[in-house]
């Protein structure tokens, strides 16, 4: 069974730095897995998604985020650069077994609970 568990998301001031952690079990490792985030009354946006060969960031994240994974075992990672007060929300992790790298929130069928990041400016 599949479970997605977010922490590291806090309050920070714009130009900040943050590290987000999910802490992944029953994951295979040739699992997509994701960050998507949604701030309240927005759809769910695709920030970086990875699989074991590649990655895939969001437009306005690119050059700034950082998504890796150390092995079958270690976290998902999110490292946050050069924070904006348009990067705060709610930040999911979630995973599925892919073919592709997809940063639909469609395309994934696992999601954790959420863990909030606030960039105050």
């Amino acid at each position: 069974q599949v479970q997605l568990v977010e922490s590291g998301g806090g309050s920070v001031q714009a130009g900040g730095s943050l590290r987000l952690f999910c802490a992944a079990s029953g994951v295979p490792y040739n699992y997509c897995m994701a960050w998507f985030l949604q701030d309240p009354g927005k759809e769910r946006e695709g920030v970086a998604a990875r699989s074991g060969y590649s990655t895939r960031y969001g437009d306005s994240v690119k050059g700034r985020f950082t998504i890796s994974k150390d092995n079958a075992k270690s976290p998902l990672y999110l490292q946050m650069n050069s924070l904006k007060p348009e990067d705060s929300g709610m930040y999911y992790c979630a995973a599925v077994f892919c073919d592709w790298v997809s940063l639909s929130p469609n395309d994934y069928d696992h999601w954790g609970q959420g863990t909030q990041v606030t960039v105050s400016s």
